[in-house]
């Protein structure tokens, strides 16, 4: 019997260890939510170095060979990564899985004066409720492909969505004696309504016609007579972006302006979204702060 035993033992550890999943994504909050829920269970890699536009990012041919190297890819799938899904759909790769990470998300529409009917608002990435809904179902199923770490893999996801609402009653807090009534916000870009509406604030004009688009000079002079009769005081725009017409609506017209993180730039790192998440938050209570004084 002992014999047998010990036979056992050496043909076990003869045998390979079960083979890690490369997972792969576009943006960098999706490295995150996967550096998350996976930790050292997977491998990540990303199908674009860290760097690019992903406004205007074209695929190339290297990208064809990054995802030959996949087992899976999470999508944001609903815009924002569009050069990635292409890359998908010329691969043929009917063994890939596509993580849909928004698949039970409930999209906003998007808005923008050139913005087409049935658009949807691609940014869900930037709001929290969304981005614990996003790694729930990254964990899930990435448990169905490896149910060995299953477990792992769900504790992990809970422990990522405690942490955010944490962060997110924190803000609540500071803000709970404050009339927010007062606060009307415009946006240089179509990518915060996610995390607004979780405070109850709704975004009055978007100032891009499109995504990615500047304004032209009669847009850019609509939106600043539009600021000016709505009585918008707060202003939304994009770090880490050239904003060029920002200093403009400011002069026009005395908005008071704030920068949220759109998380879709620098290195790919694992606390990214809690990191980016939190700078935003911050910004958030600071701008209903200011207008629940009343300021213009």
């Amino acid at each position: 019997m002992r014999a047998l035993v010990t036979l056992l033992a050496g043909l076990a550890l003869a045998l390979p260890a079960q083979a890690k999943l490369t997972v792969g994504v576009a943006l960098h909050p999706y490295y995150s939510y996967v550096s998350q829920v996976a930790g050292d269970h997977v491998t990540i890699l990303p199908l674009v170095d860290a760097g690019f536009n992903p406004h205007n990012y074209q695929a190339q041919p290297q990208d064809m060979r990054r995802l030959a190297e996949m087992d899976a890819f999470v999508v944001n799938g609903i815009g924002h990564d569009d050069f990635a899904m292409q890359v998908i759909q010329a691969a043929n790769r009917p063994d890939l899985h596509i993580i849909y990470a928004n698949q039970e998300v409930a999209l906003l529409p998007a808005m923008g004066a050139a913005v087409g009917d049935g658009a949807v608002n691609a940014h869900s990435f930037v709001g929290i409720n969304t981005t614990i809904q996003k790694v729930y179902t990254i964990a899930r199923e990435l448990g169905e492909l490896d149910p060995e770490n299953a477990r792992a893999y769900r504790k992990n996801a809970r422990a990522f969505a405690g942490k955010l609402r944490a962060m997110k009653q924190d803000a609540l807090t500071q803000i709970a004696e404050l009339d927010t009534s007062n606060i009307k916000v415009a946006t240089t870009h179509n990518a915060y309504g996610y995390l607004l509406q979780e405070f109850g604030i709704g975004v009055d004009a978007v100032i891009e016609p499109a995504h990615g688009v500047e304004p032209s000079a009669s847009q850019l002079q609509d939106t600043i007579d539009r600021i000016k009769a709505s009585g918008i005081n707060v202003l939304f725009y994009e770090l880490d972006m050239p904003n060029r017409f920002v200093d403009t609506i400011e002069e026009a017209t005395g908005v008071q302006l704030y920068q949220f993180s759109h998380m879709t730039h620098g290195p790919f790192e694992t606390d990214k979204v809690a990191l980016e998440t939190q700078q935003n938050l911050n910004t958030l209570v600071e701008a209903i702060r200011f207008a629940a004084k009343g300021e213009s």
